[in-house]
């Protein structure tokens, strides 16, 4: 009789043992796509910092441009006020996700048609300020695209974590809930752009 017992409660604190590892994993997994997605807003954030520098710069040389740096400062001031909005919501709401997934877009979008309006001004082009702010903002969208990466595959690791079995069953007793959250190419971005000549 002593030895059933014993052998009970081996299963049983096994059993349960099992179950903290269980939910440690998936409390680790959500903790990780928290500590990515803190890495994506700090590279959103350094982007930013420097399109003011990069704006004024520009403004310099390319004053009557307006139409241009009016749409980037558009662009940054409207991520801004969707970043200041909610973004501690933004990881439990997939539409407001995708709704700051569109506005920083939107942003690079306008960056993008800023460095073709630069291509006309070679005075531009050859300022070491310049130079400089185009080098840093380059790095910045790669470090954007490597830190985007590394939350989905966070949010994957996440999800696959909480649907396996049997953590499952111990992620439905902690409320724990599929993320759909994933960053998405921009809609157009299958279509390889035309040149013209």
């Amino acid at each position: 009789m002593k030895n059933i017992i014993l052998i009970i409660l081996f299963i049983f604190i096994s059993g349960g043992c099992y179950g903290v590892s269980i939910y440690n994993t998936i409390i680790g997994a959500d903790e990780g796509v928290e500590e990515k997605w803190a890495q994506v807003e700090n590279v959103y954030q350094r982007r930013m910092d420097l399109i003011p520098n990069l704006v004024s710069t520009v403004k310099g040389y390319a004053a009557h441009e307006k139409e241009t740096l009016t749409a980037v400062i558009e662009a940054r001031s409207s991520a801004t006020k969707i970043s200041s909005e909610g973004m501690k919501g933004l990881l439990s709401n997939p539409q407001a996700f995708q709704k700051f997934a569109a506005s920083q877009d939107a942003l690079s979008s306008a960056l993008s048609r800023l460095m073709v309006v630069v291509e006309k001004y070679p005075d531009l082009k050859a300022s070491q300020n310049f130079l400089a702010l185009q080098s840093q903002l380059e790095g910045t969208e790669n470090r954007i695209a490597v830190e985007r990466k590394r939350f989905n595959e966070a949010v994957k690791t996440y999800n696959v974590n909480i649907r396996k079995f049997p953590n499952k069953i111990i992620a439905s007793f902690m409320g724990a809930e599929r993320k759909d959250i994933f960053f998405k190419a921009k809609a157009g971005a299958e279509d390889a752009p035309k040149v013209e000549f």
